[in-house]
């Protein structure tokens, strides 16, 4: 699965394949338009693989796509309740209110983070700190959404574990989202487990003509 575009400025890509040999995968990355400008990101691993992993993944994208412009925390709290008859599911959300901000929150193994350009190549500004738990079974007893600062251009990555850890260096920010999450997928997945990779940076704001 290969899917990009994007909302606004908001330059997006997904890329993401079933563990070898099932028919479908629980991991789903998702992106939702909330308005001016703004963008809801989620990446949603539905514990183990299979079908019972997909329904626990396809519930938490019904519940983030009827309910987007919810903040973070509420967000998680309804993809708990409606998953509460399934397996569960790690999540990690992102939003993009403004050009120069990200607010992130994660329960469980989708790892996030945001690179931007260092002295030799993609350097890591800032890492998603995760909470522990399953949404579904068990949430944090606190959920604290964190706001990153960002700058035009740097990159939004969020990955399942079914990628497995890479090097910021295998990271070319020249780039498009499409050709590295490609990369990505098909240099880091998993034989045992589904993978998928999300990749999102605001291009900037284009100033008006005189």
């Amino acid at each position: 699965m290969h899917e990009h575009g994007f909302v606004g400025r908001i330059e997006w890509a997904i890329a993401g394949r079933a563990q070898p040999g099932q028919p479908v995968s629980g991991d789903r990355g998702i992106v939702l338009d909330t308005g001016g400008g703004a963008a809801l990101f989620a990446v949603v691993d539905g514990l183990g693989h299979g079908t019972a992993a997909a329904h626990a993944a396809e519930q938490a994208t019904r519940v983030l796509t009827q309910h987007r412009t919810q903040p973070l925390d509420a967000l998680m709290v309804l993809c708990h309740r409606a998953l509460a008859h399934t397996r569960g599911a790690a999540i990690s959300l992102a939003r993009f209110d403004r050009v120069d901000t990200v607010c992130w929150l994660g329960v469980g193994n989708v790892e996030s983070q945001v690179l931007g350009a260092g002295p030799v190549g993609a350097a890591v500004r800032a890492t998603m700190l995760l909470g522990a738990g399953v949404v579904g079974d068990r949430l944090p007893a606190t959920l604290r959404p964190q706001s990153i600062p960002v700058r035009p251009g740097d990159l939004l990555l969020m990955a399942t574990d079914g990628i497995v850890a890479r090097s910021t260096g295998e990271v070319d920010l020249a780039d498009s989202a499409s050709g590295i999450t490609t990369g990505i997928l098909a240099l880091r997945a998993r034989t045992s487990d589904d993978a998928l990779v999300l990749a999102a940076r605001h291009r900037g704001v284009t100033e008006a003509a005189p």
